[in-house]
Formats: C-alpha cells, sequence, structure tokens
C-alpha cells in the first residue's frame, strides 16, 4: 500500500466513526482508512452471503463539464464516452501516449453536457493532471471534485432491499453500470449500481457532512439482515475473487490494455484521434501476432499464499509473475491472478506452479474470475 509524502494522512468524513467501531486504520494513498473492523474472512463472508458497507471516500471524483465535454474525453481517454447515455456509466481508461496505462476508470454522464470521472485513490492527482493539460482547446472545464464527495457502497445480495428500505428512488429499473439522483435516508445522493466485490451493490456520492447520518441509517436498516462495516482488506479478497484487476498490480504504465488483456475498453472505431491511439493501434496489432503474457487465474493445491511479484514457473523456466494473491473465503484455498506466457495460459496447463521462497508450489491454471455471482 502506497504511502504520500511526509504529511499527515487525509481522513474521510467517516473517521470519527471508524474508529469508534474499532476500525484497524491503515495509510492508503495518503489517506487513512480502515483495513477491517474485525475478521476480513467474517466481512468477505458477509459481503458474499448478506452485505458490507464501505467508505470509498478516498476514491478520486474530477467533473468535467461543457458544450464540448463528450468530445474532450473521448479525446482524452479510450472509450467511446460519447456514447454513454446519461445516467449510464462506463469503465474506461486513461492512457499516456505510449499506450501505458495511467488509470482505470468509471465515467458517468450526469447530464447531457457534464460527467463525473472516478479515478482511484493513487491515482487522483495524475489523472487531474492529465486531464487538465487535455483539456486545451475545448469548450469544457475540468474541475477538482474530491473534496465535494464522501463515497459508501453497499454491497451484497441484501443491499438492493435495505436500500430500497431507505429511498424511493427506482433502484428495481436502475441496470448495472447506470447512476440516478435520489434521496436515501433524507441525504440526496447519486445512487449508482456499480461496485468492486463481484455482488450486487450500490455507490453513494454524497456530499461529506450527509456522510454519517447515511452510515448509520444504513447500518440500521441492515442490522436485521446481517449488514456489516468492512475494511480495504476484504475489499482485496473480493476482488480478487471476481477477477478484478487493481492499478499497481494487474495494471500499469508499463502496460498497454491489449497487455492486460482488456483491449475491449480501446475504441478505434469512435470519431476523431485519442491520446495513444497510434500507440495503441500497435499495441493491438501486436498482440495478433505475438500475444502478449495472458491475466490467468491460479488455484493452490496446497496452502501456502503467492504474493504480488513471485515468479510462475514450469518446467524449471520461469513463465511469468504473480500480481495479486491471497487466501479465498469462498474458494477455502489461496488464489492468484498473474500474467503467464500463452502457452501456460489455457486452463487446466499441466505442470505449473509458483516459486514461493525457493519452492515451487503447484498451482491449477483457471480461466478469471474464481467467483461469478448467481444472477
Amino acid at each position: 500500500m502506497s504511502s504520500t509524502a511526509a504529511s499527515a494522512p487525509r481522513r474521510t468524513a467517516l473517521d470519527a466513526l471508524h474508529r469508534s467501531l474499532g476500525a484497524t486504520m491503515t495509510d492508503f494513498a495518503g489517506w487513512d482508512m480502515p483495513l477491517r473492523y474485525g475478521s476480513e474472512r467474517d466481512e468477505h463472508n458477509a459481503v458474499r452471503t448478506r452485505a458490507g458497507l464501505f467508505d470509498l471516500s478516498h476514491m478520486g471524483e474530477i467533473t468535467v463539464t461543457g458544450a464540448q465535454a463528450a468530445a474532450f474525453l473521448n479525446h482524452a481517454l479510450v472509450g467511446n464516452i460519447a456514447s454513454v447515455g446519461v445516467g449510464r456509466a462506463r469503465y474506461t481508461m486513461i492512457c499516456q501516449a505510449d499506450g501505458g496505462i495511467l488509470d482505470d476508470l468509471i465515467v458517468y454522464r450526469l447530464a447531457e453536457t457534464e460527467y463525473m470521472v472516478v479515478a482511484n485513490a493513487s491515482n487522483a492527482q495524475v489523472v487531474l493532471d492529465a486531464l487538465t493539460e487535455r483539456v486545451a482547446g475545448f469548450d469544457a472545464e475540468v474541475r477538482d471534485d474530491r473534496d465535494a464527495y464522501a463515497l459508501i457502497a453497499v454491497q451484497g445480495p441484501e443491499s438492493p432491499g435495505i436500500l430500497k428500505s431507505l429511498t424511493d428512488a427506482d433502484l428495481d429499473g436502475l441496470k448495472y453500470y447506470a447512476g440516478l439522483p435520489g434521496t436515501v435516508a433524507g441525504v440526496p445522493a447519486l445512487i449508482a449500481r456499480t461496485g468492486y466485490t463481484g455482488e450486487d451493490g450500490f455507490e453513494l456520492f454524497v456530499k461529506p457532512e450527509h456522510a454519517v447520518a447515511l452510515w448509520q441509517a444504513l447500518t440500521g436498516a441492515g442490522e436485521g439482515v446481517g449488514l456489516v462495516p468492512c475494511g480495504l482488506s476484504c475489499r482485496d479478497t473480493l476482488r480478487l475473487e471476481a477477477g478484478m484487476p487493481l492499478y499497481g498490480n494487474e495494471l500499469s504504465t508499463s502496460l498497454t490494455p491489449f497487455d492486460a488483456g482488456l483491449g475491449r475498453v480501446v475504441k478505434f472505431e469512435k470519431e476523431g484521434d485519442f491520446v495513444g491511439r497510434e500507440a495503441l493501434q500497435e499495441a493491438a496489432a501486436r498482440a495478433e501476432t505475438a500475444p502478449p503474457r495472458v491475466l490467468v487465474g491460479l488455484v493452490a493445491e496446497g496452502r501456502r499464499v503467492p504474493r504480488a511479484g513471485y515468479p510462475v514457473v514450469a518446467g524449471g523456466e520461469v513463465v511469468g509473475e504473480v500480481t495479486s494473491g491471497a487466501p479465498s473465503p469462498t474458494l477455502g484455498k489461496p488464489i492468484a491472478m498473474a500474467y503467464v506466457d500463452a502457452a501456460h495460459a489455457v486452463p487446466g496447463t499441466p505442470g505449473v506452479g509458483v516459486d514461493i521462497r525457493g519452492t515451487h508450489e503447484p498451482y491449477e491454471v483457471v480461466a478469471l474470475p474464481f467467483y461469478k455471482r448467481q444472477k
């Protein structure tokens, strides 16, 4: 977990509440964030079977407005943002001119000429700087709204029922990757059906001064169905089981979206030029003729947990590298995501292992994700 310079970590609007709940706090991307409240396994299982409540106020919200907001975002990002309908959201990326991934993002279209770009906490300033630089020449404005929002997520199979008890917004009509303005427990919110857990759930963007009241209302509404507060530790194991990439692990400036197996987010057919187009066209052609390493799942046969950076081996040769690894509460075994040579990426490939401190532990190659919820 990265840290900013020696300055004291920033605190979210829910900081005192986390401490009152006995949270173990940690510095994450310059923020003091709850790592866990009790058992991270219990928190993980609560999200899979009931519901969990997360403070995600460290995420970076950037508002883009103006007559050319859509054209600007099409230029600045790799996706076709102009085709996103009002009230919908899209997963996309911002790349360097050489095609390297600066960050993966969710972009919400709030109105005809208004968008909200949500960046990872560790990259929020980098994304803001890049957008501010790239907006030159467009009739559009980039605004740093990181201090304007607190973000609370309720995730898990019980989350629709919990939220329904607190809002008259049309949750049944709210599709995955969509958002609508509404009121939750009397608090004005952008209600988004998005998340990073592999479960159904919602992310609620509210003013920081409303965060504590909303958290307490959600806690009260979820008491009867087993809702628990959840920290960043179980958020990581949940996203790992769901095969969702984490910037700094599966994504980096040294990889293009095609290297990461996410070339589908790059839309060459959209109008106009965009930052990185030429390099990404070359990367796409390269991927066709000489496939890059493939992101796969690995499931342990033993009990030893692989960690980021551990070599993946086969036949005495290094054939890849682990990017994320942890014990999986759902599978009951250690799991990992890893980039491996295409020849060893087919599920069931025999003889693949992970070098864990000099010992080659056997692992099964599986397709991602490890876990998929029943719709």
